[in-house]
């Protein structure tokens, strides 16, 4: 003979469950919980949510539930309610991410913890920046000089650059837009 858990209640109907629990009966919510639980947790991963936004998403819909206990009109559709709660909750964590993800049939998509990038972006950056660095050794020493000057952090001002490199300050603005051109054509032929 199968026992029930001590948390839960032996098959009792919805709408009782959700009469016990709005009347504080911890047994009752316990056998909500257990009975949807898998449900919520599936439509937040749907998603494509981390696990923490996932995590926070299942605590925010079951907050829901409580706050609504005795106003769910039809107990028996309270799997769809949640469902659509956790959805709704879902798209408000990816909207205040940003990143409002299309999500296809809930059946056909695999959770993860993250998305992951197809390639890594230490490697792109460090390839790019070879490449940048590549191109500036090719440009004409006056604009490295003067391009090197001006990425100093703090900038020197402009009577600096011109006491340093013996250039009219006239001149450095245009000849700064003229090697930063070169540099560009050079990395975008």
């Amino acid at each position: 003979m199968t026992q029930t858990p001590p948390h839960t209640l032996p098959d009792a109907d919805t709408a009782a469950l959700l009469r016990q629990a709005g009347d504080g009966d911890q047994r009752a919510w316990n056998t909500i919980v257990d009975r949807y639980s898998g449900l919520v947790w599936s439509v937040a991963r749907s998603h494509r949510l981390g696990q923490a936004d996932a995590a926070d998403v299942f605590q925010a819909t079951w907050l829901r539930l409580v706050e609504h206990l005795g106003a769910i009109r039809e107990p028996e559709r309270l799997g769809s309610w949640l469902a659509t709660t956790a959805r709704r909750e879902s798209l408000a964590v990816l909207r205040r991410a940003g990143r409002d993800l299309p999500v296809g049939d809930l059946l056909t998509l695999e959770p993860r913890d993250r998305p992951t990038a197809e390639v890594d972006s230490d490697l792109l950056r460090r390839e790019r920046d070879g490449a940048l660095w590549q191109e500036f050794a090719r440009l004409p020493g006056q604009c490295q000089s003067v391009l090197r000057l001006l990425m100093m952090d703090p900038a020197p001002s402009y009577a600096e650059v011109s006491a340093a490199l013996d250039i009219p300050i006239g001149s450095i603005g245009p000849t700064r837009a003229r090697c930063l051109d070169q540099l560009r054509r050079r990395l975008n032929p």
